[in-house]
């Protein structure tokens, strides 16, 4: 309860001593001061009793001291204006929301004035309006006006132990003298001062009021709240046996208290040391995420391999028993060939130059294409040792495997005018020219690129069109005699041979050259 004794006033709502005392300091302010300061920020509070509160005594916020009190007058409506400078650069923005409350400095009765210049609120909230400033040719002009509905002042301890020094029945009759007295015909007072006596009061009163402007919404928070409740009280034994697992938990914690206090002490360490690491982490995420991008594109895949592993393993299981047994019976095998691999060692140690110089060998025939020549040889020696003419494949020459060969020349027999080269000459035949009467066009063109002649020189000098039958030739089907025959095989297209047909800038005796060296 909050004492309603008014500076100024003749009677308050207070005790007999707070009166004298709030006269005697009114009498004294009025004779050394009048209007308080007019430099710095000042703000002009009014309080329904400021008993005690003399010039010069302190101004805090939060216990910090940012001004000082100039002046205490009484106002025309029997209240305590007093004037609060404010020296303190950083607190001279007092708002709508900010509050005074007068408060015992020291036991001897000492009073100072506790502030606070705007009501705490969350981040981001806009800040109410400034206190208004008091126009000109009003009292206090210049001043910035903190009504009474934001200050209080209430009734100190000592008062309440001047009255304990009497018996309880005179101790009741000056409450009652006093509350008479002072309360005559002040009911409107009365009220305003009770509405005002107890910061939870006025607090409550808004409550109340917030409440009833939003008594639709309590409405159907109730009714949510009991539809929110039905299905808690259709397991009630359950949330009941929550609540006892929950006394169990504060138990537990209760008993280990010590490490809990251990690990609120390690707390903060802890969470300095969780900062860069919570940035690591977020570096390496952001340099995984691509990884797991494509993780997701190979999802399915992945699936796809997880869903046969089972069969998977059950075949690999299959085959790791027949490796064990196939193992027990080659292990003993494979340490019998450590004498053999050993005998293998000073092997390759020997092998190692004929190796060196085989390597050397295969490496030759590979950079110079040894190997086709000698593909080339076998197959152009077959085809010069064996011949194909109308009756099928012939030999034109035979190899004899005996350790003594014998040389015979064959002349041709009864009938045969022709033969490869002209014997009747003593040269040899190398040099052996081709005896026009006894040689083919074909043949004498043939010997003449064998001695070195081109293709064009042996046309030269032997012209002419070869006739049907020469070397081999078989004229073409459905051709005449006497028309040329382009190149074919003896036994038909259909026969398989290979031959060679000569393009239109050859010469027939290249083309009829390699006919013959081909079997043709």
């Amino acid at each position: 309860m909050r004492n309603g004794t008014v500076v100024g006033s003749g009677w308050g709502a207070g005790y007999v001593g707070a009166v004298a005392v709030a006269l005697l300091a009114a009498l004294v302010l009025l004779a050394t001061s009048a209007g308080g300061s007019n430099s710095g920020y000042t703000v002009r509070a009014i309080f329904d009793d400021a008993g005690n509160v003399i010039s010069g005594e302190d101004v805090k916020i939060d216990g910090v001291k940012v001004g000082t009190v100039g002046s205490v007058t009484p106002t025309p409506a029997a209240k305590a204006a007093v004037v609060l400078n404010i020296d303190n650069p950083g607190f001279q923005d007092f708002r709508e929301d900010a509050s005074c409350t007068v408060r015992p400095q020291a036991l001897i009765g000492e009073k100072y004035v506790d502030c606070l210049p705007t009501q705490p609120r969350p981040v981001g909230t806009p800040l109410p309006p400034p206190l208004r400033k008091i126009p000109s040719g009003s009292e206090g002009e210049g001043e910035y006006l903190l009504p009474v509905t934001n200050t209080s002042s209430p009734v100190d301890v000592d008062l309440l132990g001047d009255i304990s020094r009497l018996p309880e029945r005179q101790r009741l009759t000056i409450i009652i003298n006093e509350l008479g007295a002072g309360l005559a015909g002040r009911g409107s007072d009365l009220n305003a001062v009770i509405r005002r006596a107890d910061p939870a009061l006025r607090e409550l009163e808004k409550v109340l009021a917030i409440l009833a402007g939003e008594n639709h919404v309590l409405a159907q928070l109730a009714v949510d709240s009991d539809k929110a409740l039905a299905p808690l009280a259709a397991v009630r034994e359950r949330f009941a046996d929550f609540l006892v697992q929950s006394n169990t938990v504060a138990q537990a914690s209760a008993a280990h208290r010590g490490a809990l206090a251990e690990n609120l002490a390690l707390l903060p360490r802890f969470l300095r040391e969780l900062g860069p690491q919570m940035e690591r982490l977020g570096q390496f995420a952001d340099q995984t995420l691509p990884t797991f991008r494509d993780l997701k594109i190979a999802a399915p895949g992945l699936n796809t391999i997880f869903t046969k592993l089972p069969a998977f393993s059950n075949a690999s299981s299959v085959y790791f028993k027949s490796l064990g047994k196939t193992s027990k019976i080659s292990g003993p095998a494979l340490v019998g060939t450590e004498s053999l691999l050993k005998r293998l060692e000073g092997f390759g140690g020997a092998a190692k130059p004929f190796s060196t110089n085989l390597a050397s060998l295969f490496a030759s025939l590979r950079n110079t294409g040894g190997l086709e020549r000698l593909l080339d040889f076998i197959f152009l020696g077959a085809g010069a040792s064996n011949g194909y003419d109308a009756l099928g494949h012939f030999l034109r020459t035979e190899g004899l495997g005996t350790a003594c060969l014998t040389y015979t020349v064959t002349k041709p027999g009864p009938g045969c005018s022709r033969s490869l080269f002209n014997t009747s000459s003593s040269s040899t035949a190398a040099s052996a020219s081709p005896d026009p009467a006894n040689t083919s066009l074909v043949m004498a063109r043939t010997l003449a690129v064998f001695k070195g002649a081109t293709p064009a020189q042996a046309l030269a000098e032997y012209p002419g069109v070869p006739g049907a039958g020469e070397a081999g030739e078989a004229p073409a089907p459905g051709s005449s005699a006497g028309a040329p025959a382009s190149a074919q095989p003896v036994g038909g297209s259909t026969a398989g041979t290979t031959y060679y047909s000569p393009s239109a800038e050859g010469s027939e005796a290249g083309g009829m050259l390699l006919n013959y060296l081909l079997g043709n």
